[in-house]
């Protein structure tokens, strides 16, 4: 992976050349952006520049043989760590070296996917990936063996905000004061879920979201997508070219979760004076918490998404609104006055807390069944 690989960002790519150019490379850096802004596509190309001492040309002459072992991630001083769970194959203990095969071949399929997305690799949705006090214990301990070709040893920790307490509190020493030339770069979505004392030991870069011209050009350019196609798609990504590819290749998960939530919704709303329906309630419950965790997280980030969809276009703010349902019999436009000012906050709360809760392992049939009475009356909420 590459600078040039990477959709946009000319400033932080800038930033980053800048500063191994110039050897002033922090030892611990935390990337920060939302999912499909590129952090772990631009970690990976910043360490493959560092690693091969390459300049502005990126893969020239001697350079060439490090080049290609940093594009297929099998550097020996490029080390990776990832949230994991128990598999068929890794019964107990799993950490990333377990799974390093199953990882590559899923960073160079899409290095901007998600964490959601990795758990389907490894065909273990119904789990939640964490980072735990082995996998610190085993970055420690790769990190203290001195580098294979002499240069920088370079451990890349992708959603680091899945480190557990123990995990952290084990990896606190190692990032205030790592072996020389050892760099650390934390991938982070959300920077409030990691730890202060980790946080205040990492310089923290902040990515954008891709804008929406990079997102078009990309797609005209390398998938041969249409303008008008082009551009409809980039709109609805919103800058998440994870998002982009997933519209792209016709994937069905949201077709599944635009079914649920509209089931969820008509329930709710007739639910309010109508014990009989609570039921079928009971019943959209029990059928939602028979997935797993991860992708009941992922619905509810869908709810949320949807509801601040509907927010918009009820307040003739139709520019920023790209959500389009594929239900005939159910359109965006109907539903928008029902979500305002009066009741979206509340909303957005209640999803935040059954998603904490969820993370959290608590009793899935329990919190579905609760956000969706609570639903009953926020939907009747006037504004």
């Amino acid at each position: 992976m590459q600078f040039k690989d990477i959709l946009g960002l000319e400033n932080i790519k800038a930033h980053l050349i800048k500063s191994a150019d110039q050897g002033r490379i922090p030892h611990a850096q935390l990337f920060v952006g939302a999912e499909g802004s590129g952090t772990l596509a631009m970690a990976i190309a910043y360490a493959q520049y560092i690693l091969c001492n390459n300049k502005n040309s990126e893969n020239t002459g001697e350079n060439e043989a490090c080049n290609l072992k940093c594009n297929h991630l099998s550097h020996p001083d490029l080390h990776f760590a990832f949230p994991v769970a128990t598999t068929d194959k890794v019964k107990k203990a799993p950490i990333s070296n377990y799974f390093l095969k199953e990882w590559r071949a899923f960073v160079t399929e899409n290095p901007y996917a998600n964490l959601y997305q990795w758990m389907q690799f490894l065909d273990v949705e119904k789990k939640q990936g964490n980072i735990g006090k082995d996998e610190a214990l085993e970055i420690t301990k790769k990190l203290s063996l001195k580098s294979f070709e002499g240069g920088y040893k370079i451990m890349i920790i992708w959603m680091a905000e899945k480190m557990n307490i123990s995990a952290a509190n084990k990896l606190l020493k190692l990032i205030e004061e790592p072996p020389e030339k050892t760099l650390l770069l934390l991938i982070a979505e959300d920077e409030e879920q990691i730890i202060k004392t980790i946080l205040s030991r990492c310089q923290v870069l902040h990515f954008p979201k891709v804008s929406e011209e990079n997102i078009i050009n990309h797609l005209i350019e390398k998938k041969q997508i249409e303008v008008n196609l082009a551009t409809k798609i980039a709109h609805q990504a919103n800058g998440n070219w994870n998002l982009a590819l997933h519209l792209v290749n016709h994937n069905e998960d949201e077709s599944v979760f635009e079914t649920w939530f509209i089931t969820w919704i008509r329930a709710a709303f007739r639910a309010k004076g109508n014990a009989s329906v609570v039921e079928e309630l009971i019943n959209w419950s029990n059928e939602i918490a028979k997935t797993g965790r991860e992708t009941q997280k992922q619905f509810l980030q869908y709810c949320l998404h949807f509801f601040r969809q509907a927010l918009l276009l009820n307040y003739k703010a139709d520019k920023l609104v790209y959500l389009e349902t594929k239900s005939p019999k159910f359109q965006l436009k109907n539903f928008a006055p029902f979500v305002h000012g009066g009741n979206i906050m509340a909303i957005n709360d209640t999803l935040n807390e059954a998603i904490y809760h969820i993370e959290r392992n608590g009793n899935a049939k329990i919190i579905l069944l609760d956000i969706s009475i609570k639903l009953t009356r926020l939907l009747h909420t006037k504004e």
